[in-house]
């Protein structure tokens, strides 16, 4: 297996394919275009074209050094950067989130093209039990300060109390995942383990997303099985660059059916579902319901998401050491 790229080497990656396909004097030049500071008086690409360009590079994280990579392969073909860079798994998700249907806590919506010209939606029933988030995403994805000042917004909710329109919004999520306790374990873990006034700058762990939408039931299919198996997400992080990852928390009504009885067709449905979203740029994570029986299981979860978000150049700020949240 091979070893997981750092910082280090896909910083040396990228100062490698600019010193084998750009000359000295073209370089400070090519920086600028890569979006990184301008050159310092005594910084001179003639002395050394790696060390010039990795000292340029100096600081960053390996989200913001991999939105760097990208573009030198874009310009330049390096073959060696662009393996370092497919090491890091997908490149994010193509266009741009228009309508983010979460927090369902009752009815289907429906959903209706009101303009199918301009691709414009509209919920004409059950819209009271679902949210919606309409902003478009910055570029660092979305992050619990940006949910909390939609919330605050859209219910005009008065000035001064952050925490407190936080914690409504929290219990608000909360309510959506129906009493399903590993869900909530999740959930909890995720936000008690980043429950520090930093942890409003991490990304937002959205539950119960709608990722496709059939306005039919399966009752309507001759053979039961509709063309958009799963409508609903579990979780949904968008974080920086486009990247968007999926977490799903699997019971035995993912691989048996409802006498307890091993379904390998609806296994094998999910496993082709997840390789439709993994194609198109989606990240998919899976736990096990048994998981969260174990004693240590929210020091498990907490592993997950600390890695999960250094993995993606997001800095976690846990409360608390790991070893004491199980």
């Amino acid at each position: 297996m091979a070893a997981p790229v750092t910082p280090l080497i896909l910083r040396n990656a990228i100062a490698g394919a600019l010193w084998a396909n750009v000359k000295s004097y073209e370089l400070a030049e090519v920086c600028l275009y890569l979006g990184l500071a301008a050159q310092r008086e005594h910084e001179d690409p003639h002395n050394s074209k790696r060390i010039y360009v990795t000292n340029r590079l100096l600081g960053m994280d390996l989200a913001q050094l991999a939105e760097i990579a990208r573009k030198v392969v874009e310009q330049f073909g390096d073959e060696d950067l662009a393996q370092v860079l497919a090491q890091l798994g997908a490149k994010g998700v193509s266009g741009e989130m228009k309508n983010l249907i979460f927090a369902a806590d009752g009815p289907k919506p429906k959903i209706v093209l009101r303009d199918a010209v301009n691709n414009v939606i509209e919920i004409v029933e059950n819209a009271q039990h679902c949210l919606v988030y309409e902003r478009p995403l910055a570029e660092n994805g979305l992050i619990w300060q940006d949910l909390v000042d939609w919330w605050i917004d859209t219910r005009h909710l008065p000035p001064g109390d952050t925490r407190r329109h936080a914690l409504d919004l929290g219990e608000r999520l909360w309510r959506s995942m129906a009493g399903n306790g590993a869900e909530q374990l999740l959930f909890r873990t995720y936000c008690e383990r980043y429950a520090t006034p930093d942890g409003f700058a991490l990304p937002a762990l959205i539950p119960q997303v709608y990722l496709h939408y059939d306005p039919y039931t399966l009752r309507h299919y001759p053979d039961r099985q509709g063309p958009l198996r799963r409508q609903r997400m579990d979780f949904l992080l968008l974080l920086p660059h486009r990247a968007r990852v999926v977490i799903e928390v699997d019971g035995r009504r993912h691989y048996a059916d409802d006498n307890g009885r091993a379904e390998p067709d609806r296994y094998a449905q999910m496993m082709a579902e997840d390789r439709a979203l993994t194609l198109s740029g989606y990240e998919v994570y899976r736990f096990g319901t048994e998981e969260f029986a174990h004693p240590n299981a929210k020091a498990r979860i907490a592993a997950f998401f600390d890695e999960l978000l250094a993995r993606h150049g997001c800095v976690p700020v846990p409360a608390c050491d790991s070893r004491r949240t199980a």
